[in-house]
Parts: C-alpha cells; sequence; structure tokens
C-alpha cells in the first residue's frame, strides 16, 4: 500500500479585481468611510434581517488564525428573552467594576466617554453577536486537539467583524464586561469556549450621540523608513 502523501495541496489564487479607477482614490473614499466610525451606546430597534448578520459573520470567520486553526465561535441572539437575561447579568459586573473593582485612575480615564453601568443596548440593539475564543478542539470522541495564537486570531476576526458592521452602514460597540463567565453559562456554550467580545449590532438610533473625541494622528501612530 502507497503512503499518503503529506505535502500540502495549493489551489491557484483568486481576487476579484476591484471596479474602481484609482486605488489612491478608493483609499481616500475607504479612510473617510472609517473614520466615520464610532462605539455607539444608542441603538434603534429596527430590524436587522438574520441573513445579514449570518453573513457578517462569515466574513469574520473568513480571517487569517494560527494554523488555520480557526479557534473562535460565534452567538448571534435576537431572542428578547436572552436578550435580557444577558443585559442583567451584564449590569451586575458593571456595578461591581464602577462600585469597586475599577481604580481612581481608570474611572477618570473612562469620565469623557461618560459610560456608567446602565446598558440597555443590550436589550435596544436587534442583534447581539458574542464571539467566544476557543482554546483546543474536542474531536466527536472526546480527543482535545491545541489551537495556535488563539487571542491573536480571534482578534484579528472581530476586528473582520467590526469593520464590515461599518460597512454596512450598522453600528456596534466592543463591549467586555469583566468576567464575561455569564455569557458561557446563560448560552450554555462548552468548557473548551470563553467569552472574548460582547457587541450589540443594528441601526444607530435617530438621536444617538458620541463623545467629542479626538484620535491620534499618522505621526503619532506609525513610522516610515
Amino acid at each position: 500500500m502507497e503512503k499518503e502523501s503529506s505535502a500540502p495541496h495549493f489551489i491557484a489564487y483568486k481576487r476579484t479585481k476591484p471596479s474602481f479607477n484609482s486605488i489612491l482614490e478608493e483609499s481616500n473614499s475607504l479612510n473617510d468611510l472609517y473614520q466615520e466610525r464610532r462605539s455607539c451606546r444608542y441603538f434603534s430597534s429596527e430590524k436587522v434581517e438574520k441573513e445579514v448578520i449570518e453573513n457578517l459573520i462569515r466574513i469574520a470567520a473568513s480571517a487569517p488564525s494560527g494554523a488555520h486553526k480557526q479557534p473562535w465561535y460565534f452567538v448571534a441572539i435576537s431572542d428578547p428573552i436572552l436578550k435580557k437575561k444577558i443585559r442583567e447579568a451584564a449590569e451586575k459586573e458593571e456595578r461591581a467594576f464602577y462600585e469597586g473593582r475599577a481604580s481612581d485612575e481608570w474611572l477618570k480615564d473612562l469620565k469623557p466617554i461618560g459610560t456608567d453601568a446602565k446598558k440597555e443596548f443590550l436589550e435596544t440593539a436587534p442583534w447581539l453577536i458574542v464571539v467566544f475564543k476557543r482554546s483546543y478542539d474536542v474531536s466527536p470522541q472526546g480527543e482535545k486537539a491545541k489551537n495556535y495564537y488563539v487571542n491573536e486570531s480571534v482578534g484579528i476576526a472581530s476586528g473582520f467583524l467590526i469593520s464590515a458592521i461599518h460597512h454596512l452602514g450598522l453600528s456596534t460597540l466592543t463591549h467586555t464586561p469583566s468576567p464575561m463567565n455569564f455569557l458561557s453559562e446563560i448560552l450554555e456554550r462548552p468548557v473548551e469556549e470563553k467569552p472574548f467580545l460582547l457587541l450589540p449590532v443594528g441601526y444607530a438610533s435617530a438621536d444617538a450621540q458620541v463623545p467629542d473625541l479626538q484620535r491620534k494622528g499618522l505621526n503619532d501612530t506609525s513610522d516610515f523608513r
């Protein structure tokens, strides 16, 4: 019997050619679009189709990952009862944070953003997407398989997701109550998965406001050599 080859299998790299005339002009337009991205805490209850959320997750899952292990799992929630449970659990952790866990320095840094323990957006937004990281995979036979660069891989996938949400004209907020174990419990996720990020997704409300903040400029965040 011939030994099975362990050589990697490659296919042709196919890339759809963009339709724009100038890559510089397109990069300017894209920069303008992404400079509008803000963390939004005020959502409309306007419906977002499930198929849109499915495509957003497909986009997120196209991200690169260590050894192509794809150590992520996404749970999308529109059920009002589940959203209410998540809000109640999140606000419990947030009250503990603002009333004792957070240092004075941390609270001072948060003051210009105007955040507090109230998280209405967890019920108002039509969808919540919870991103889980998988420290290892488990086969149907119960065998464990290690994943690599888990935080980095899931972080990149989350960046894809946030970018795609903004690109569609929707809004989101990177919500990370600490600890987030309640998400595993409420959503009944296996032990190999840990909550990484909670994203409300929907349209911003007509009266939504965001803090008047300035981003660091190119000279403060990069170096060209």
